[in-house]
């Protein structure tokens, strides 16, 4: 049993025996003056073992000296000499469970002082007759008493010494894990740099149109780079040292970070991503965004792993609370689904459905225990369900701070119309496909209060076109292909034609069918509703394009000459100017010589470490009156690493490999807007 247990059992059997001696007394009409007393004494023990504000050592010694009491005052009377030997056994047995041998020892001691009160005739009286039966019973009283005094010692010995042994055991084994995780820590850290070379020659390579084999090795680059991370974040979170970073951000990126990532997989020409973003989540709220892209993107690719035909229901939805919102990331697979042992096992880590070493599905098993892992560190939890065979729901529900409250999706005010869905319910080989796509846009339609009616057939489609003021038909790839010149007429009337389709599928020269990349999901459709053809070529053609900082002088410093030559090719291609430096005092050297917009510093560098050149370049630039932009630029990525450099005086952060995305939105902060342009080719 459990410490707790234990203080319950002897509370309730020093209840049962203060009971018994009650009744004895009142029996043996002993002293009439002690039941109240140890009344008095029976309440006070419970009052310290159900307050729980008593050390526990104290509630120890409270116990015992109630239970030495109770025996003393039992065995002290003359007609309890031969039940004072079971008492004492009793007490010994109980009080063994508390671990205290020095208890054991009392107790003997006060039944052989009970003994001798009685032989000695102290209480005083007629003295004690002995005959042989009260000796044979006197003596196998004694054995019985110094046997189980005997056991009780032993027991209590064999306990602590194998919780000793258990004691050191822990410490070995937390010792080795920790051991294991500075190993992991470390070496996912050292393989940054090399995986960054990788990464980024890659990169130059396909600019310079090398061939395929440079992709080949991009996107190896890109995979490896995600399972360092993985392992990073598994420590972190084994170790329960996860920091968050708090940012504001569009909901809607969330959703277009999981269409991106599923379009760029290359495995999932066979699957079908089906997406439900509720139009009223908050437009922008406050959380540790990447985080939630992790866990976005674990979730997708633990699907995708073990998803080999239908498809993928990701569903993401808001429900308002006190403190903000709860922010629900739902996840729907038609796997091979998990049962209940596996289940379990998510929660520990390591999980693989196949763990052959030529399992097809890839992955090393750290995404779900990461999922768990962030979700619990921001005040969320996660929620499996699954059937083997039936494909598995995730459900993560975060709480977060709402900035920006409004819907994320707003349907215009001049929406006057109705909207067709046709699609052919036969097409699917997996029916839950179809009731994806019907759920994805019943939500739609509800949340927008747009009206939607199915039209299974292109008959269907005539029908409800005369009948309603249909101004927008959405179907799919096959349907329009089977009927491609109705729908192709159909277009050049007032009437919107929105096909969804692999991105090799090409329209007609001169087609007014508005053609949409898959997956179908919320916010292009929310586009073409809004502004028509002019919302339909790409969710991304609001975009001004990349953007570039032509003659921005910058300086990267970086003790690793392949990641000079990385960063300076990817920063010249933003039309930068580059200069490069060895170490932390050759770029104060550098600074003192030169004039630069921008500086990037590595961290770990010998000599002279990112953070100690970075504060002696700001004192330097002080006194020379000068501004010094210093952006960290660093293999050290673990959770808080932004934070732990923001504080130290970095005015931005970049981890490596550089995401092209990330030193962007780095540059648009830091850099001010005369030095920003755009080449107007889109992101």
């Amino acid at each position: 049993m459990s410490q707790k247990n234990n203080e319950k059992f002897i509370a309730f059997l020093a209840t049962l025996l203060s009971l018994g001696l009650i009744a004895e007394i009142k029996l043996m009409g002993w002293e009439f003056w002690v039941p109240p007393v140890i009344v008095v004494g029976l309440m006070s023990l419970w009052a310290v073992n159900l307050s729980g504000r008593v050390e526990y050592d104290i509630r120890k010694l409270f116990y015992f000296v109630y239970a030495v009491l109770l025996v003393f005052y039992h065995g002290v009377h003359k007609s309890s000499l031969f039940d004072t030997a079971l008492v004492a056994v009793l007490a010994m047995a109980a009080y063994s469970m508390l671990n205290s041998t020095y208890m054991i020892y009392f107790f003997l001691f006060e039944y052989f002082a009970l003994l001798f009160i009685h032989i000695f005739n102290f209480p005083g009286g007629d003295p004690l007759v002995f005959d042989k039966l009260a000796i044979s019973r006197l003596l196998l009283h004694i054995l019985i008493v110094l046997f189980i005094y005997y056991i009780s010692v032993r027991g209590i010995n064999d306990r602590l010494y194998d919780e000793e042994e258990n004691r050191i055991k822990e410490e070995r084994i937390k010792a080795n894990d920790d051991s294991m995780e500075d190993f992991l820590s470390n070496i996912s850290h050292e393989l940054r740099t090399p995986v960054n070379v990788v990464n980024g020659m890659s990169d130059l390579l396909i600019k310079r149109g090398i061939g395929y084999e440079a992709d080949s090795i991009k996107t190896a680059g890109v995979r490896l780079s995600y399972q360092i991370e993985d392992i990073q974040d598994y420590t972190e979170c084994k170790r329960n040292k996860i920091f968050l970073e708090e940012d504001n951000y569009m909901s809607t990126s969330l959703i277009n970070d999981v269409v991106t990532s599923f379009r760029m997989n290359d495995s999932v020409k066979d699957l079908e991503l089906v997406v439900d973003l509720s139009p009223m989540t908050p437009a922008m709220m406050t959380g540790d965004i990447k985080k939630l892209h992790k866990i976005f993107r674990h979730l997708l690719e633990n699907a995708i792993k073990f998803t080999k035909k239908g498809g993928i229901y990701v569903k993401m939805y808001t429900e308002n609370m006190d403190y903000g919102v709860n922010l629900t990331i739902e996840m729907t697979d038609t796997g091979i689904g998990m049962n209940g042992d596996d289940i379990r096992s998510v929660t520990e880590g390591m999980y693989q459905a196949n763990k052959k070493r030529n399992r097809s599905s890839g992955g090393i098993g750290l995404g779900l225990f990461i999922v768990y892992g962030f979700a619990h560190r921001m005040g969320g939890f996660v929620k499996i369900e699954s059937d083997r065979r039936n494909g598995t729901t995730i459900r993560v529900t975060i709480p977060q701070k709402v900035v920006d409250d409004k819907p994320c999706l707003k349907l215009g005010e001049s929406f006057d119309g109705a909207v067709l869905f046709h699609v052919r319910p036969d097409k699917y080989k997996v029916p839950r496909l179809r009731d994806f796509y019907r759920s994805m846009a019943a939500n739609l339609a509800s949340a927008m209060n747009v009206p939607l009616y199915p039209a299974e057939t292109v008959y269907e489609v005539e029908r409800l076109k005369e009948k309603l003021n249909a101004t927008h038909v959405f179907m799919g790839q096959e349907e329009y292909e089977e009927n491609r010149g109705y729908f192709e007429l159909l277009a050049k009337e007032e009437i919107t034609i929105v096909v969804t389709a692999e991105p090799d599928f090409k329209l007609p020269e001169n087609s007014r069918v508005i053609l949409m990349p898959k997956p179908l999901y919320a916010y292009p459709i929310m586009k073409i509703l809004n502004d028509g053809h002019d919302g339909g070529e790409s969710e991304d053609n609001e975009s001004r394009g990349k953007p570039v900082f032509k003659g921005v002088r910058a300086l990267v410093v970086d003790d690793e000459p392949m990641n000079l030559v990385v960063a300076t090719s990817l920063f010249r291609d933003y039309m930068m100017v580059i200069d490069t430096a060895a170490s932390g005092m050759e770029s104060i050297r550098k600074f003192r010589e030169n004039d630069y917009d921008l500086i990037f510093m590595d961290h770990m560098m010998p000599e002279m470490d990112g953070v100690e050149a970075m504060k002696q370049i700001k004192a330097l630039a002080k006194d020379m009156d000068r501004e010094a932009v210093i952006v960290a630029l660093t293999a050290n990525a673990v959770s808080g690493a932004r934070e732990m450099f923001m504080k130290e005086g970095f005015d931005g952060f970049i981890a490596k490999p550089i995401d092209t995305s990330d030193f962007e939105r780095v540059m648009l902060r830091v850099l001010p807007a005369k030095k920003i342009s755009y080449d107007g080719r889109g992101v």
